[in-house]
């Protein structure tokens, strides 16, 4: 396996977009990373450049995520790293764009609390169990 795995500590950029699709769920949604660091001319701390990722996540994962995560909220996300190269627009400018496939994602308890809650697996899926219960 020769993936690049990163974990990356940041806040919610954008709403996360959730959507069934016929391989099974997905979400996504942009993630903004910006270092800080001690300026010693300055002696204070100094925010570096804000990196942003689009995040992917799938099946269960995008499940979760959907129904946990709000805009600037604190995260930790750990997943493969894709960079993306578009070819040339109309002018010549070319676009880069990173991505994470996410295999984890969790709040960041520096910053806060979180209440976890097992998700309950059932074998009949949901619509099946509300249809019968229509019928």
């Amino acid at each position: 396996m020769n993936d690049t795995l990163v974990t990356l500590v940041g806040y919610v950029a954008t709403q996360v977009d959730y959507k069934e699709t016929p391989n099974g769920p997905s979400a996504r949604f942009r993630f903004a990373v910006t270092p800080r660091y001690f300026d010693r001319r300055k002696e204070a701390w100094t925010d570096g450049t804000t990196s942003f990722y689009t995040v992917w996540a799938r099946r269960t994962l995008a499940v979760n995520l959907a129904g946990s995560v709000s805009v600037g909220e604190p995260l930790v996300v750990h997943g493969r790293l894709r960079v993306r190269e578009d070819p040339p627009d109309g002018e010549g400018h070319r676009w880069v764009s990173a991505e994470i496939d996410a295999t984890a994602i969790g709040h960041d308890l520096n910053l806060g609390t979180a209440a976890f809650r097992r998700v309950v697996k059932t074998d009949v899926p949901l619509m099946a169990t509300q249809e019968a219960a229509v019928v």
